[in-house]
């Protein structure tokens, strides 16, 4: 067999975003782009704003000698610090520059975290449903992953995640906004989690790591806001990125920061800048640390983001779907109309619509729709979801 047995298995069960992302790739040689509506894959469709091709052509034209060559594993001291002053105020705690270890994007950083702080068999929990490959990236250094059932609306159900903990866990996953429910965990249940934690961690007579997978935490409507998760848990490690708030998904670059008040949190710092290095992935992107050093706070225009949303959210409900109102992200995660989430997306598929089942992100009975594409798709695609509600609704 030309590949080890895990990576077989893994393979079988792999992606259903990349599937189904694949599949649209087909369909769309067969039938032509403009009569395929894919909306499997989380990959922003927004050009990047302009301040970040500003600041391209400026870093181009400055001369630096070097600025290709490595540098420190952590990252550029210059960037770090723009980083830790911008957390300071998002996170309402101090964060310094050593507190911060720039990535290959928020994949990258979350593998650094777990190749940091997992011995073999500990245990990571994660709410359901939840990002697929989560469960990958924690089998890569040793842990397991734990799901944890949520209440129906998808909040947390604090009882269920107090029952999972055991001695041997070791983290739990936050990721809020959430992909794929667009679920935002309010700052009283966050904050309730963080005395949970606390209290486990006394119990236990073992810290437990939040560890907060952020990419989307600048994506919000209205005046939604995402509560801070540092501020809630001392014992939190941030894992983000900049590919969906600066539509940089190819860039990849990222950033870990970890807590101050984390105990050791030095010793911390140094098995995430070892686990950066030794991963392969040596340091963070040198050109895109540059440029993002000079974009904290800077993000999309959300309006063709908020627009499609609505657009689908009247179109589906109107249409019969249960559809949960979405807090950020830009993800629906509308009920299947039938028990079996996978045969009702290949029924949406043979209308050449591309959703990603639910089942894909241990969220059965559901399917996702990611809704950062091109205007058109939108609109080629809701007398689709209008005919197939009739179909099932009436």
């Amino acid at each position: 067999m030309p590949v080890g047995k895990k990576i077989e298995s893994f393979m079988e069960r792999s992606s259903w975003i990349r599937r189904m992302f694949e599949e649209g790739g087909r369909l769309k040689a067969e039938h032509g782009a403009d009569k395929v509506f894919d909306f499997s894959l989380g990959n922003p469709n927004l050009e990047p704003p302009e301040e970040f091709h500003r600041a391209l052509r400026e870093l181009i034209e400055e001369p630096h000698p070097g600025r290709h060559g490595y540098m420190s594993n952590a990252g550029y001291p210059e960037t770090r610090k723009a980083v830790a002053d911008y957390l300071t105020v998002e996170q309402e705690v101090a964060i310094g520059p050593d507190h911060i270890v720039m990535t290959s994007g928020a994949g990258g950083a979350l593998n650094v975290i777990f190749k940091a702080i997992l011995d073999d068999g500990d245990e990571v929990l994660v709410p359901k449903p939840f990002f697929v490959e989560y469960s990958f990236y924690v089998d890569n250094h040793g842990g397991v992953l734990k799901p944890v059932e949520t209440n129906p609306d998808f909040s947390l159900d604090l009882d269920r995640i107090a029952a999972a903990i055991t001695p041997k866990t070791r983290a739990i996953i936050l990721n809020s906004p959430n992909n794929p429910t667009a679920r935002i965990y309010p700052e009283e249940t966050v904050q309730e989690l963080g005395r949970l934690l606390e209290h486990k961690w006394l119990e236990n007579g073992r810290m437990i790591y939040l560890v907060a997978d952020e990419p989307y935490r600048k994506i919000v409507y209205g005046d939604t806001k995402v509560p801070s998760l540092m501020a809630a848990y001392p014992n939190t490690i941030l894992s983000t990125s900049y590919s969906k708030d600066l539509s940089l998904s190819g860039e990849r670059i990222g950033f870990i920061a970890a807590h101050p008040a984390i105990p050791d949190v030095q010793q911390l710092m140094g098995g995430l800048i070892l686990a950066n290095r030794i991963l392969g992935f040596v340091n963070a992107p040198a050109l895109m640390q540059r440029a993002i050093a000079r974009l904290q706070g800077v993000k999309v225009d959300l309006t063709h983001y908020r627009e499609n949303r609505d657009l689908l959210l009247g179109a589906l409900r109107g249409s019969g779907f249960t559809v949960p109102e979405p807090d950020g992200a830009f993800y629906l995660f509308p009920k299947s109309p039938v028990e079996d989430d996978v045969v009702f997306a290949q029924e949406l598929q043979e209308h050449l619509v591309l959703v990603v089942p639910g089942s894909g992100f241990s969220g059965p009975g559901h399917f996702r729709i990611a809704y950062c594409v091109s205007r058109p798709t939108v609109e080629g695609a809701i007398p689709i979801f209008e005919k197939v509600g009739r179909k099932y609704y009436g």
